[in-house]
């Protein structure tokens, strides 16, 4: 019979790869690439899903999971529903954090940054490379916002591909588009044992990032 453990109150010991002083690039967006393939090469799934933290405009904090869709160095893309619950909390507070959750890694990467939104240049661009059906999604899907039932969605579904029939190419709809996330922060953590994990946090200066080592 296997044994029953309550998950609240297991304990597992994390990993012997340490960050070092020096051993990361002096650039952390560089950096975060080379985390980030490391992710995918190791099988994680959804090595680009970030938890996105933003602020609603009556002060309450809300997160979701988002797909990261572009890096730079400029900061990294999203893209969504402009008046989805995230669309209107950053249009009235800009500010956000956001983390990739590389668990079976020990490996966490934390931003704090400012959002603004792409050009609809950028945004168009990103549109076009979505399947059909979630094009036809974006138009038929009004986000964040309730409805009665399932049958009711798939309704408008249809509705959208009756108007969309025979069209290609669907166009971006003018509600969608991209956010930038231009980071202020880049925090690298890996899980050391006994609970002694390493935390290295770049801070954006006007000449450049400066690395600093966190307490765990």
């Amino acid at each position: 019979m296997t044994e029953h453990i309550d998950p609240l109150e297991r304990h597992t010991d994390y990993g012997e790869i340490a960050l070092e002083e020096g051993s990361l690039l002096s650039d952390p967006i560089a950096q975060f690439r080379v985390w980030l393939q490391e992710a995918d090469d190791e099988g994680i799934y959804e090595p680009n899903a970030m938890v996105v933290s933003t602020i609603d405009p009556d002060g309450t904090p809300t997160i979701r999971t988002v797909l990261l869709r572009g890096v730079s160095d400029e900061g990294f893309a999203f893209y969504t529903d402009y008046t989805s619950q995230k669309g209107v909390a950053l249009a009235a507070n800009p500010q956000l954090a956001a983390v990739f959750p590389w668990y079976s890694l020990h490996r966490q990467v934390k931003i704090r940054g400012v959002a603004e939104k792409v050009s609809e240049e950028d945004s168009d661009a990103y549109f076009s490379t979505r399947p059909r059906d979630s094009r036809i999604g974006a138009w038929a899907s009004d986000q964040s916002q309730p409805i009665d039932s399932r049958a009711a969605l798939e309704e408008k579904v249809q509705k959208m591909e009756e108007s969309f029939a025979g069209v290609d190419d669907v166009p971006r709809p003018e509600k969608w588009g991209g956010f930038l996330i231009r980071p202020r922060s880049i925090e690298f953590w890996a899980g050391r044992r006994s609970r002694l994990h390493d935390r290295v946090r770049f801070v954006r200066h006007e000449s450049g990032w400066s690395p600093e080592r966190l307490q765990p």
